[in-house]
């Protein structure tokens, strides 16, 4: 019983954070943290990130990760964890994967602080090339600069 309430109120912080963040009167392409975190065009070519990679990633992180995790990546305290500079996301790769394929209903503690909200999967709903660029555009946004993620990378976690 006590883990159907947990599970109630965490379905219920999730559907109040999304309806904040679309009741939103500023949209993540106008309000200025998600301008000042999003890598331009320049930034990901002169990495070697091709700028469709980063371009097709930010439409999917809207689309899907946005509400849990916020335009600037820096997640909701105490439910869903920050993106921006933590170990899960520019740490391994197959760590980060699989999250994201599998989804997270464990706490997590990044940066001391421990995060309760589980993560659902996406495995079935995304396409391995649709993976590989939502998190190399979360590996190189909000701060972050790290290595692009590739479609072969996820279909090799897949089997």
């Amino acid at each position: 019983m006590k883990k159907k309430s947990i599970v109630l109120a965490s379905l219920v912080a999730v559907a109040a954070i999304f309806l904040i963040s679309c009741s939103s009167p500023s949209t993540p392409e106008t309000s200025p943290s998600a301008k000042e975190t999003s890598p331009s065009a320049k930034e990901a070519s002169s990495s070697s990130i091709p700028e469709a990679s980063i371009g097709n990633g930010e439409k999917i992180y809207k689309q899907y990760c946005l509400a849990c995790h916020q335009a600037d990546g820096s997640g909701v305290s105490q439910l869903n964890p920050p993106l921006k500079n933590t170990d899960y996301v520019l740490g391994v790769e197959s760590r980060l994967i699989g999250i994201v394929m599998n989804g997270f209903s464990e706490g997590v503690e990044i940066n001391g602080d421990t995060y309760t909200n589980p993560m659902p999967p996406f495995g079935a709903s995304l396409k391995d090339e649709e993976i590989a660029d939502v998190l190399t555009y979360v590996r190189n946004s909000f701060g972050n600069k790290a290595s692009q993620i590739s479609a072969d990378q996820v279909k090799a976690l897949r089997k």
